[in-house]
């Protein structure tokens, strides 16, 4: 099957890895963390004034808290990183933007971005280690992509329970490479935000058919 072009997705993925690749010839990866990366602390009251103590007031009041959930997404931490999270993007983002239109991919892809965040929050609400990546957002895609195109094969084929267990195998292995990456690269400053890999995939799925149905419902 001969797909339509993916603009939505070839311009998140361009936008993505210029972004890294800016930061990384600048030689500027710890600045961009701390600046454009998700900290749960800023999130609190109080808490900007704590994370400038930690990082520096110029270096943390860049960019506006409530943005660094869509901004953590253009910083990565190592040339494996990025990579594996633009492989995912190209795979699942083509496919899901089929389904849901341009429109309905990047909707997907931001409020993934805050889910992600979210979870990160609701686990560690005092972290003042970055998150960094675009895995959150990436979750949702692929979240979205194991509901909408995912098949029920060899002997779950005909078990009721067939394709839930298929998306929870997706969501293993998607969080089971996430962890190898994590400690095979050196990520100064991130972490493995694993929480929001959960909360990206759970919001893909929660989305993915109400956004199906809001693409038909205003074509």
């Amino acid at each position: 099957m001969r797909l339509p072009p993916s603009r939505a997705t070839i311009v998140l993925g361009a936008l993505t890895a210029a972004a890294w690749l800016g930061v990384s010839l600048a030689g500027l990866d710890q600045a961009a963390a701390i600046a454009g990366g998700f900290i749960p602390e800023r999130m609190n009251a109080g808490g900007q004034a704590i994370v400038a103590t930690t990082y520096g007031a110029g270096v943390t009041g860049f960019v506006p808290a409530w943005l660094t959930p869509l901004t953590a997404t253009l910083v990565h931490g190592g040339l494996m990183h990025i990579a594996f999270n633009l492989l995912m993007l190209g795979f699942c983002g083509r496919f899901v933007e089929v389904a849901l239109a341009p429109r309905g991919l990047l909707l997907l892809y931001a409020i993934g971005a805050y889910a992600g965040a979210a979870a990160q929050y609701a686990v560690d609400p005092h972290g003042l280690v970055p998150m960094i990546g675009a895995s959150g957002a990436i979750s949702a895609l692929l979240g979205a992509y194991a509901l909408l195109f995912g098949e029920r094969r060899g002997t779950l084929a005909t078990h009721r329970f067939g394709k839930a267990l298929h998306v929870l195998w997706l969501a293993a292995a998607w969080i089971g490479f996430q962890l190898l990456i994590g400690f095979a690269t050196v990520q100064q400053g991130a972490t493995i935000a694993i929480a929001a890999h959960i909360g990206g995939f759970l919001i893909g799925l929660l989305l993915a058919r109400p956004l199906l149905r809001w693409r038909y419902r205003t074509a």
